[in-house]
């Protein structure tokens, strides 16, 4: 068994074309129905202002499959600790012994995020979009872009957070990046312009309205993982000429679905529903025309951390 820490798996892997390849084909894995994968299991620690969530899949045929627990514990920086942690166990699909372990500290998680939205604007966006409204300013706010240039031409970024500060910091870290960049103080400002909005905040109620959404723009909501958490207004999926997901059951119960989910848990959702991996598999455009608006609801899946565990340990064994 092979003990990997993060200084090792940052140098072995980063948000590049072969990671976002290895990415999408656990997409199209799943879309094809060549995917296990149990739902997450989370837990709460109350006291502690804390939550773990396991996830994990396998991709039939894959000779390894992850299994990743990632605790996030809010309180931590105030006694000047990471709030989000975490690692990847790596198994013999063929024996269940312990390949690896990687102690990513949520590297790799961080990773295959940013990729996920890459690969949604990839196949979801118009190919000529060139202006990104992101809103939140955090880590994913800044690696989301990063992996976005990867499958689009990002010359402009319009950027909105709850603090102002924030956003301003970073527009300095996204020009440092040649980009340019204008800070807003209102979310319907920030995407007035945009061809591709990324929501990337904890937020708890919706920030993002329908009347915010400017003609064939794209939207990547990958914020909502939680079933408290929520960034978009159903109208917002009401208008979207096409809604897509990472998957169904996860989006309605951690993701912007579950705006449509009855007190009695029952799916009254009102318009069709596309699972981005079934879509890729498929090679299907639901784009019909450069004025469509598109949205995909990003949850995480554990599909996505056994390729990016998989592609980790091949490039950490190439070193």
């Amino acid at each position: 068994m092979q003990l990997y820490q993060r200084e090792q798996i940052a140098a072995a892997v980063s948000i590049d074309l072969d990671a976002l390849n290895a990415v999408e084909q656990g997409f199209a894995a799943l879309g094809r129905g060549d995917v296990v994968q149990p739902p997450i299991l989370s837990m709460a620690i109350e006291e502690s202002n804390g939550e773990v969530d396991v996830k994990t899949a396998h991709i039939r045929g894959n000779s390894r499959f992850a299994i990743k627990v990632s605790p996030g514990f809010f309180d931590n920086p105030k006694l000047g600790l990471p709030s989000l942690n975490g690692l990847m166990m790596v198994f013999s699909a063929k024996t269940g012994l312990v390949d690896a372990v990687l102690f990513d500290e949520g590297y790799l998680t961080m990773v295959r995020t940013a990729l996920a939205g890459a690969i949604s604007a990839k196949h979801l966006s118009r190919e000529n979009s060139r202006r990104v409204a992101v809103l939140g300013a955090g880590e994913q706010a800044v690696k989301q872009i990063e992996a976005l240039r990867l499958v689009r031409d990002i010359q402009v970024v319009d950027v909105w957070a709850r603090r102002e500060s924030a956003a301003q910091d970073y527009a300095i870290t996204m020009r440092d990046q040649g980009l340019e960049v204008h800070v807003h103080g209102s979310v319907a400002d920030a995407c007035r312009h945009a061809d591709i909005i990324v929501t990337t905040t904890p937020s708890q109620s919706p920030i993002l309205n329908a009347d915010d959404l400017p003609e064939g723009v794209h939207v990547t909501a990958m914020g909502s993982d939680a079933p408290d958490k929520r960034e978009l207004h159903e109208s917002v999926m009401l208008m979207a000429d096409a809604f897509v997901c990472d998957t169904r059951a996860q989006s309605e119960h951690n993701g912007e679905l579950k705006a449509f989910v009855t007190a009695t848990g029952k799916s009254d959702v009102p318009f069709v529903v596309h699972e981005l991996g079934a879509l890729i598999a498929r090679g299907e455009q639901v784009r019909s025309s450069e004025s469509d608006i598109t949205v995909c609801d990003l949850t995480g899946t554990g599909v996505q951390d056994t390729a990016i565990a998989g592609f980790a340990l091949e490039r950490l064994a190439g070193q």
